[in-house]
């Protein structure tokens, strides 16, 4: 199934956000079926129906067969988990076709306030020391929880599905990281746009064999596929549990192939599609108007390899 909030009615609050399913080209309202559960704010409400997920179902799969359902072309999809309590994000994390041994499996926190959602707008700081805004398309793991010490054998148990991530993330000369070893460039307000929706486990067979994609104003800029990242989804779930509970509703953002990195700058539209879990759309703007190079970074540090080959000549 794929779960969504959404808002139908024009001028509505954030707050006013319903969950549904997503049926086709269609959204069902399932607030019939949730009511009653705790939803003290939207993010406790989608966390109490991850929680409930597995009780709920047979009524969830009868709403969505039998439920009325209207085009999601008539309603504002919004993010999925408007603020998790904890967004886990790896680094790099990728092989991105080199002969090395693997890198160690790290991670860090990005801020819950820099989530947003479907056609909404990263704003790009008005701060002038980072060099580049850049796109990273992400496999995002939502968790089940609470989840602690758990094996890989068992790593399913902790997840409740999946959704896409853009880690938009403020640069320094090159493709280093601003403010290197502190990652205060990625949590930035508006830097986490996630969604459309959450895909439950049971429709994503191996989270390992997903095509990734993201187009920038049309042009295909990420385009890689999970089996390629260094550390699998299930040493993830064991690395992360064994340092910190992660409660349902967490996010844990997989890292990316650097190869398609590339820079986000005023006017700009970003999409990212996820085989299997759909497509999420940005705009971006910039109160600076600054501007760089359109296309995929081939600068210093570029993982591409056209950059690398260029690199080895020179």
């Amino acid at each position: 199934m794929k779960l969504v909030r959404f808002i139908d009615t024009a001028g509505a609050a954030e707050i006013d956000a319903k969950p549904g399913l997503i049926k086709g080209d269609t959204v069902v309202d399932i607030s019939s079926v949730t009511a009653g559960l705790p939803a003290d704010t939207p993010q406790i409400l989608m966390e109490s129906i991850i929680d409930k997920f597995s009780e709920m179902k047979p009524e969830l799969e009868k709403l969505l067969e039998s439920g009325t359902a209207v085009p999601i072309a008539s309603v504002k999809i919004r993010p999925p988990l408007p603020r998790p309590s904890k967004i886990l994000c790896c680094i790099g994390n990728y092989w991105e076709h080199m002969q090395r041994e693997a890198g160690p499996l790290n991670m860090f926190l990005k801020s819950p306030d820099a989530v947003i959602g479907d056609g909404d707008t990263v704003v790009l700081p008005n701060n002038t020391s980072p060099y580049m805004f850049q796109h990273e398309a992400e496999l995002a793991i939502v968790f089940k929880g609470p989840a602690k010490d758990v094996s890989q054998a068992d790593h399913k148990s902790a997840i409740f599905g999946y959704t896409c991530m853009i880690d938009v993330s403020a640069r320094a000369e090159g493709r280093r990281t601003w403010r290197q070893g502190s990652w205060m460039g990625k949590s930035f307000d508006t830097f986490a746009p996630i969604g459309p929706c959450i895909v439950t486990a049971d429709e994503i067979a191996d989270p390992n064999n997903l095509w990734v994609k993201f187009w920038n104003n049309g042009d295909l800029r990420h385009d890689y596929v999970t089996d390629d990242m260094e550390h699998r989804v299930p040493e993830l779930i064991e690395f992360s549990t064994n340092i910190m509970t992660m409660n349902s509703g967490d996010l844990l953002s997989c890292g990316t192939n650097h190869e398609g990195l590339g820079p986000l700058q005023n006017g700009e539209t970003g999409e990212i599609e996820i085989q299997g879990i759909g497509r999420l759309t940005i705009n971006v703007s910039d109160p600076l108007k600054r501007t760089w190079d359109r296309g995929i970074f081939m600068g210093e540090g570029s993982t591409n390899p056209a950059a690398r080959a260029q690199q080895s000549r020179s």
